[in-house]
């Protein structure tokens, strides 16, 4: 299958294209290298040292035979992508290109408006180019969780039957996002349906839980390979900075009570996901609903397992609480339903203390790399 991954030099784009190359499709990278970009406006880094996407798909075609096209270019620029279709004729599109940090959309007005354009936009071309140039072509949209927000009723797979005044209908279901980037994804999930519903175009929305992991069977073949490792108090995850915390010698800093519930998944099964819904695509005119996670999780539970395992380790670390920088509920109802993914052949990779110890090794390995001052949060939603 002729596949175009954008964002693909990113966390979860780049080893989802060496998992889909390695499984035989004819993969396209698409990527305007702003992750990287961001991380000199932030002053920040990935703990692991991350090659030139050039270097990246050379390895990979030294060690595989296999080639990776890549065309640098921005999918705001629509000349840009109706050249990328003309070129490609892509059979299916996996939509990593977007701004995914919810504290880098709430840092000022400029990061929101940027946040909304970029993402918002950004999908909104990818939708009239399928129309124009590949109506076949199979949409594969990340999406987030976080679309849901922490409802009091269950979370089901995108839509939810409900009865009012005597009559029931199937609608979306409601909508509770928590920054400006996860409005972002809610504005982009009502222009995918939309465009199903008038162009015909097939698409499967994946909103994914919160990544964790490092390593899959492909990025573990070469150094040149290793994928990012975000710490920051913008793009890194919970878990991250915990880790990281953990072999630097400082308290694991949980926000607020720790409470939060949030779903989770590892980079393995992201992969995994994306080649699920790849094979298995939306019928012509219908937009799907993935909720692509395994687990969910408090951030004092995560906060209890670094521990755990730092312990383990020989390195002693205490959980410490933060004033929580973000509006949020701290004490919620969380149940969120994920059959769809399991039926077509999803086996979860869970997180253990196995994985956990692996990703630890490596921070220890590289703690060299961690600018402190940058681990603890400064953006906040006030």
């Amino acid at each position: 299958m002729r596949i175009v991954v954008a964002g693909g030099d990113g966390f979860c784009g780049w080893p989802t294209a060496l998992h889909l190359s390695n499984q035989g499709h004819e993969v396209t990278i698409v990527d305007n290298l702003s992750r990287r970009k961001w991380d000199e406006e932030l002053h920040s880094n990935s703990v692991t040292p991350i090659a030139s996407l050039e270097e990246r798909v050379g390895k990979w075609k030294e060690l595989t035979g296999k080639e990776i096209k890549t065309y640098i270019g921005d999918l705001n620029h629509y000349d840009f992508l109706r050249e990328v279709f003309r070129q490609t004729e892509p059979e299916a599109f996996v939509h990593f290109a977007e701004q995914r940090s919810a504290p880098y959309s709430m840092i000022d007005r400029e990061h929101a408006v940027f946040t909304q354009q970029n993402n918002v936009l950004g999908n909104l071309n990818v939708l009239y180019a399928i129309k124009e140039f590949a109506p076949e072509c199979h949409l594969i949209k990340l999406g987030t969780m976080g679309e849901y927000g922490t409802p009091n009723i269950d979370i089901e797979e995108g839509y939810i039957e409900i009865e009012h005044k005597g009559r029931k209908d199937v609608v979306p279901y409601p909508k509770q996002p928590g920054s400006f980037y996860h409005l972002s994804k809610v504005h982009d999930s009502h222009n995918i349906m939309f465009a199903c519903k008038i162009w015909g175009i097939r698409a499967t929305d994946l909103n994914q839980g919160i990544v964790y992991g490092l390593h899959t069977n492909e990025t573990k073949m070469d150094p040149m390979l290793v994928n990012r490792v975000d710490y920051d108090g913008v793009f890194g995850t919970a878990l991250n900075r915990f880790l990281i915390q953990a072999a630097t010698g400082h308290d694991l800093t949980v926000y607020g009570s720790g409470n939060q519930t949030r779903a989770f998944l590892n980079i393995e099964d992201t992969v995994r996901c994306v080649e699920i819904a790849a094979e298995n695509p939306a019928d012509k005119g219908e937009f799907r609903v993935f909720n692509q996670f395994t687990e969910y999780f408090s951030v004092q539970e995560l906060a209890e397992k670094v521990q755990k395992v730092a312990k383990e380790e020989g390195l002693d670390t205490e959980v410490s609480h933060l004033d929580n920088p973000r509006i949020e509920a701290e004490e919620h109802y969380y149940h969120a339903v994920n059959t769809k993914l399991r039926d077509l052949g999803l086996e979860p990779h869970l997180l253990t203390d196995k994985v956990l110890h692996d990703i630890l090794q490596t921070v220890i390995e590289h703690k060299d790399r961690v600018i402190k001052e940058n681990v603890l949060p400064s953006i906040t939603w006030k």
